[in-house]
């Protein structure tokens, strides 16, 4: 992780299940990732009524997208995740952390709605990253 990027847990608040009080960015650039959903490159979805293979193509996604501008995950300081339904949360959790630095995970929200844009998709997921 960049030294200009530092992720913080405050013992006040509390300890956390996978992700960071705050983030903290001193300089650089900030990049704002779309929320990515299970889609592949032809705009098709991905993994119908499979949560799994959905959280993993939303996570490659991002990972596309951070790629691109010649980050990795180790940029990102704040994902939100929007889920169709809480019971999910043990497998995003699981995908999530194939992709995140679990040692310093990025600040993080998690919401759940009532449908997202497409009505066979069960999570989106849209992230802040930080560049020198």
């Amino acid at each position: 992780m960049p030294s200009e990027i530092k992720l913080v847990n405050v013992p006040a608040l509390g300890k956390t299940a996978g992700y960071s009080h705050l983030a903290e960015v001193r300089g650089g650039r900030t990049i704002y990732l779309s929320g990515q959903i299970a889609v592949d490159a032809q705009g098709q979805s991905v993994g119908t009524g499979d949560f799994t293979a959905q959280a993993r193509q939303v996570f490659e996604n991002l990972r596309l997208g951070l790629e691109s501008v010649g980050l990795t995950f180790n940029a990102v300081v704040k994902l939100t995740v929007f889920l169709t339904d809480m019971q999910y949360l043990p497998q995003f959790r699981a995908v999530r952390d194939e992709f995140v630095n679990t040692a310093q995970p990025p600040a993080s929200s998690l919401v759940q709605v009532a449908a997202l844009v497409r009505p066979e998709l069960l999570i989106e997921v849209e992230a802040i990253a930080a560049a020198p």
